[in-house]
Formats: structure tokens, sequence, C-alpha cells
């Protein structure tokens, strides 16, 4: 009998209390971390199901007909989180990105879209509210998305052999229809630029050596001068389901070497502050950057630690706040929302909207998380930490 992994249920429940502070954190717009770095970004799992099995996320060997995923009781509804959401962005959240599993799959996704795009800053800005997906259901999704109020999406494509495709995702499906998908995006006007920046359109590519590394000159050259902003991500060992290995990860500078080498290169400027990906445009007749050729992205997860800066906290699907992709352990938010149970079997009341700030306030003070970092300065064969990870399935990337 083959050794099986244990499924991810045990570790789903590891929290850390979310309590009140003695002292109340007031929600001003402006709120930092251990280490001086602002709250900007908040992501948000809206579900735990996918319909893809891709090995570095969600394998078969765990996530397979047997799997029990969360009960639909557990997590947040849609208002719960949109009143989640309003605390971060009275603390200072400029963007909001959904993500799964396949954020899609959550029915009716389009109304907690509208509900979040009717948020506002304390400035009174509308927010820069986002989505991350497989691509799948994008054809049919795509008007609602836009009329509720979604700016952006980013889809994961990690190849256009359809062969290589239908292999990574692991349920045989075409890449002719993701690329449907994206083409329906630009068609409801999901890939207009967003605030005078590049295009809102964006694709993730998941690059991992020897399976698909193949692909990187192909989608370089395919989305080159599409309007579609094409980036690169470093296979990472997020969680412990993958079966992460430090030769299948492939650096971004060979990434970008190898595209330079064929479509010319030059770097380009962060687009914002604590902004994961490096920049690379592609280089026209002059010598110069073209904006109309593009450019591309690389996320140097691995090999380039950008904890310093980064700006983002992510919301599970039922309510628990992680202040690090590698983190191991979660704050409890949903018993703030909806009362906890007193020793007398009543309900204590759920938290104000003051209360509710003030915690997450807390929590994010006293963030120090910088994994990354760490790890860059370890030996290979030594680990951070010795807690088992949260997936990358659970909380989005």
């Amino acid at each position: 009998m083959s050794e099986r992994v244990i499924p991810l249920v045990d570790h789903r429940m590891r929290t850390l209390t979310a309590p009140l502070p003695a002292q109340a954190v007031p929600a001003t717009g402006w709120l930092s971390d251990g280490l001086g770095r602002p709250l900007r970004d908040l992501r948000i799992s809206v579900t735990d199901r996918c319909n893809f099995r891709c090995s570095y996320c969600m394998p078969k060997s765990v996530f397979d007909n047997d799997y029990a995923y969360l009960p639909h009781s557990a997590l947040l509804s849609f208002e719960e989180i949109t009143r989640v959401a309003r605390s971060f962005v009275a603390h200072g959240v400029q963007k909001i990105r959904l993500t799964g599993g396949e954020p899609l799959l959550r029915k009716h996704i389009e109304v907690l879209i509208a509900q979040l795009a009717a948020l506002r800053t304390p400035e009174g800005r509308p927010l820069d509210l986002t989505l991350t997906t497989n691509g799948s259901l994008l054809r049919k999704k795509a008007k609602a998305l836009k009329d509720a109020g979604l700016h952006r999406v980013t889809v994961s494509l990690d190849g256009l052999d359809d062969a290589t495709f239908r292999a990574m995702n692991d349920v045989d499906f075409p890449v002719a229809d993701v690329l449907d998908g994206l083409e329906a995006a630009r068609e409801v006007g999901l890939g207009a630029p967003v605030n005078g920046g590049p295009s809102g359109l964006k694709i993730n590519m998941v690059v991992k050596r020897g399976t698909n590394d193949d692909q990187i000159l192909p989608m370089a050259r395919h989305f080159r001068g599409s309007g579609t902003v094409l980036r690169f991500i470093e296979y990472m060992d997020v969680g412990a389901t993958n079966g992460w290995r430090m030769d299948e990860v492939l650096p971004s500078a060979e990434v970008v070497q190898r595209i330079h080498a064929e479509l010319p290169l030059v770097q380009l400027d962060p687009s914002a502050p604590g902004e994961t990906a490096e920049r690379w445009g592609y280089v026209g007749a002059n010598g110069q950057h073209d904006p109309a050729l593009g450019e591309i992205g690389v996320i140097s997860s691995v090999t380039q630690a950008f904890c310093g800066d980064c700006n983002r906290a992510r919301l599970s699907t039922e309510g628990k706040l992680y202040l690090c992709l590698f983190a191991t352990e979660g704050h409890d938010l949903r018993s703030l929302i909806r009362g906890t149970p007193a020793p007398d079997g009543s309900l204590h009341a759920p938290a104000s909207e003051a209360e509710l700030a003030s915690a997450i306030g807390a929590i994010w003070q006293g963030r120090t998380d910088r994994y990354s970092q760490l790890r860059a300065s370890l030996p290979p064969d030594v680990s951070v930490g010795t807690g088992k990870r949260v997936e990358m399935s659970y909380i989005g990337g």
C-alpha cells in the first residue's frame, strides 16, 4: 500500500485568538507593523475549492474525492467579508485581491465584488479591486465581474503548449479555453489600463524547471505587444503538499536572460511601493522601452527576498488573518465577527466596528514576519521555523 499524505484539516485548525487589545488601536488610515511596513494590500480567499489539480498547489494525491473541504457554514459570508474589509480599508488598505482556491467557483461572487467596490479609502478614493483566477470560468463570468465593479484580473497560465498545460492542471483542461477566457476579459474592458498604468490584465506563469520552462519563450512571444502583462513566478516552497525541491526552481534572473537573448529587455521602475514583481520592458527600434510592446514581470519569491517592504495581509475563506504567505498560524477574526460561546452556553456579543478594527490593528502592529529573508540567510539544507506552513490553496498566492 502506497504512503498517503495526511490531509490538511488539522493544519487549518492551527489558530491564534484575536483578542481585543487593552489599549485601543484607532483606525487613522496609516498602520505600520513591527518592522515599519505599512498595511496597504489585503488578499481575500473566498473558497478553498478549485477545479484544477496543479501539482504545485492542489495535487491529486491530497485533494482527491475524499478530501474534506470546509463546510459552507464555516465560510465568511459576503457581508462578513465586506465588514472585515471595511476595517482594513480604515487602516490604510488601498488594494484588495480576491483569490481562492478558484474564486469564480464561489456562487454569486459578483455580489461580493459590488459590495467591495462601494468601499472608499479615508481620502474618499475607490479601492483597486482585482481577482486572480485560473481562467476556466472567465468567459462565463467576465461581464458580470466588470459590471459589479472589478477593475483588473490576473489569470494563471503555465504554458501555451496544450499537452504541457493539461499535464500541469492535471484535469485535462485545454489551454484554448483559458485563452478564450482572456479574450472575454478584454472584450468587457478588464484589460484596460488602470490609473494610467500598465494593462489591467495580467498572466501569472509558475515556472518549474524541467516541467514547463520550455514554455518561457513561447509565452513571451505570444503576449509581447498584446496589451497583457506576463509575469513569471519562481516555484515556491509554500505549504507541505507540493513536494517542493530547490533543484526545480528556475531563478528569475535566468528567465530574464532567456527572454533578453531573443527579445531585448530593459529594467523598469517599480509600479508601486511594495510591488512584488520586478518589471522589464521590451526594447523598441530606438533601444528604449517601447510601451506598445509591453512588459514582463518576474517574481523572485525564492532567490530574492522582498520581505523588506511587504505590505500585504491575507484573509482565509473562514476568517483567519495571516501575516505572511509562509505563515504557520492565523488569527481568528471570525470569532470576533460572529461572537464566541460563553461557558454558560450563551454567545458573547460580536465585536463592534471599532473593536474589530482595533483587534486588526494590534495584530498588524505586532507583525515581524520575514520568512524569505531568513530562508535566504541560511544554508540550503536548513529550514526556517518548525511549524507546518499554510497551504497556498488555502489563502491564495
